[in-house]
């Protein structure tokens, strides 16, 4: 199998392992940023290189000429962004101005003023008149990043603004005409949302005509390799460096992570190694995450060694295995250990993720990052972790 006849459904080390079959990397254990990036295309700023994404940009390529409103859907960290801008600088008005806001960034107070604008009085410290989002992307594209965290007053005159191209700034009477493309993104579930009161459903059918699903980055593991030579050449250019290879133990560890924040914490991931290798080449000592990454079936445990749950049988699995048929490696070992300690951690401070990440000596968002990571998130609170107590008669 060649590179660019990736299979988007395979499984994570055999998608990395597939480099391989390529005639120029089989007989190293170091791979170059050409042969990694093999099979792909840089369109609008965006990599592409899995099927998934080829057909978002096809959508792109349909809806760009027009000025339809666009509704971008998808995890945090999966590019929305790159998406809005590419519908922007394929549109019919790429030297226009591209305008992001986002709208978790609103302050409630002052919400409406930023969008739309103010007169000079119109409330209190307004000592000059201010365009706002809308009138400062006349002319091009205004993408409104978080739409599902606008607040819920302000929703009516975004759908009038939208629905009638016109604006009215705070304490003015006068309506300006607004000539933008509006892009909005989401990562959160807006029909959920209607359906619960907390959006509106007549916005959310406007902004919902034509939409785009961006798929996280677990959905498109083929892509992991271009994405790898991408930021390796962006961080290179930024801190003057010149990594130029890869080992194939760091690309299994990076093919075989789970990367729950998508592309933005794989584009983290490279950063850091990029500043932590000493030499022009990455390997698995240089990532951030490389004793937590491994999982029993990516170090190749057998399958006979786990325990119904899931978990490694540490104890009578290996009593009496010998070298030859030696069952686990020591990633596999230090993940159970890890898991074990998160359970006991939360279990002494009654689910408490703040006291817990004291007592393992983690950050906050290291605790929640392994909640995540060995699925103890899913349907738990801090209930869950609770001592159980004594009724009382």
């Amino acid at each position: 199998m060649r590179l660019q006849e990736y299979s988007a459904n395979a499984t994570p080390v055999a998608a990395a392992n597939n480099l391989r079959s390529e005639p120029a990397a089989a007989a190293c254990e170091w791979l170059s940023l050409e042969l990694l990036a093999h099979g792909s295309e840089r369109v609008g700023g965006m990599v592409v290189r899995s099927a998934q994404v080829r057909k978002v940009l096809k959508t792109i390529s349909r809806l760009s000429p027009y000025k339809a409103i666009v509704l971008i859907h998808g995890e945090s960290g999966t590019g929305k962004e790159l998406v809005a801008r590419a519908l922007h600088t394929l549109g019919s008005a790429p030297g226009g101005p591209f305008v992001t806001f986002n709208c978790s960034n609103l302050v409630e107070s002052l919400a409406e003023s930023q969008l739309f604008g103010h007169v000079r009085g119109a409330f209190t410290d307004a000592r000059e008149d201010s365009l706002g989002y809308f009138r400062s992307a006349n002319g091009g594209t205004l993408f409104l990043d978080e739409i599902g965290e606008l607040p819920l007053r302000l929703q009516p005159k975004l759908l009038r603004a939208v629905e009638t191209h016109e604006i009215q700034p705070v304490g003015s009477s006068r309506c300006y005409s607004v000539d933008i493309r509006l892009v909005a993104a989401t990562n959160r579930d807006l029909r959920a949302m209607v359906k619960a009161g907390q959006f509106r459903d007549d916005l959310f059918y406007r902004l919902n005509a034509a939409a785009i699903l961006v798929p996280p980055l677990r959905e498109r593991r083929d892509a992991i390799p271009a994405f790898i030579a991408h930021f390796i050449e962006h961080f290179n250019r930024l801190f003057g460096k010149d990594v130029k290879l890869v080992s194939r133990a760091a690309l299994d560890a990076l093919c075989s992570n789970q990367w729950l924040g998508n592309v933005r914490e794989l584009g983290h991931a490279i950063e850091s190694a990029v500043l932590m290798t000493e030499t022009d080449r990455i390997d698995v000592d240089d990532l951030p995450f490389s004793h937590e990454v491994a999982t029993p079936e990516a170090v190749g445990v057998p399958t006979d060694t786990m325990l119904p749950n899931g978990t490694l049988d540490l104890v009578d699995g290996g009593a009496n295995a010998t070298a030859k048929d030696w069952p686990y490696s020591l990633d596999a070992v230090i993940r159970e250990a890890s898991k074990l300690a998160l359970i006991r951690a939360l279990q002494a401070t009654e689910g408490n993720c703040h006291r817990a990440a004291e007592l393992l000596g983690v950050s906050r968002y290291t605790v929640y990052r392994m909640l995540n990571r060995f699925g103890l998130a899913e349907g738990r609170t801090y209930r869950t972790f609770r001592k159980p107590t004594a009724r009382r008669a």
